[in-house]
């Protein structure tokens, strides 16, 4: 039978194996934005001639940030290690008396881990609800733009409409 020791030891190198493997992705990417490919063929060229250039600004927002790193470097496998021990702990006390006898000790490891991961996860939360409000006032802007577009055209179809009525009147009227 596995101690418990040995499987927090064991799920503190797969934690940490993901953070170098994260570490890794980042470090490509950033080394790619600073290195990048040049086209050769004629086609690739033209394809890129024929895109609008953008300017630095948008450029520096596509680019990874320090948030990026900071995000999967430290808050996504601390919020990781935090879910994952509290579940062993959980899976763990229920079937070892051992673990329920040092539960003091493993709650407040938990709530260290736990207070900034909980930040970190109300902080996405509150990310995620302002890309929802704002895709609610896309959304929003875009349907009253179809109405007024629509309104405009149905008054210009009328005007139309009283526009030839009484040039036929004028037309009948000179006959």
């Amino acid at each position: 039978m596995i101690k418990w020791i040995e499987i927090l030891e064991v799920l503190a190198v797969v934690m940490a194996s993901m953070a170098i493997v994260i570490a890794f992705m980042v470090l490509v990417n950033i080394a790619r934005r600073m290195f990048p490919q040049r086209k050769t063929t004629i086609v690739e060229v033209k394809e890129t001639q024929e895109k609008p250039k953008m300017s630095s600004k948008n450029e520096a927002r596509e680019g990874v940030t320090f948030n990026d790193i900071f995000m999967f470097m430290i808050a996504v496998p601390l919020v990781l290690l935090w879910v994952g021990f509290a579940g062993f702990v959980i899976h763990t006390g229920l079937n070892n008396s051992e673990v329920l006898e040092n539960i003091e000790a493993y709650t407040t490891l938990i709530a260290i881990l736990g207070g900034p991961a909980l930040l970190i996860i109300k902080d996405a939360l509150d990310v995620w609800k302002q890309e929802q409000a704002e895709k609610t006032a896309f959304y929003k802007t875009k349907a009253q733009a179809v109405i007024d577009y629509n309104d405009a055209a149905q008054k210009q179809a009328q005007m139309i409409e009283a526009n030839d009525q009484e040039h036929e009147q004028k037309m009948e009227s000179k006959k």
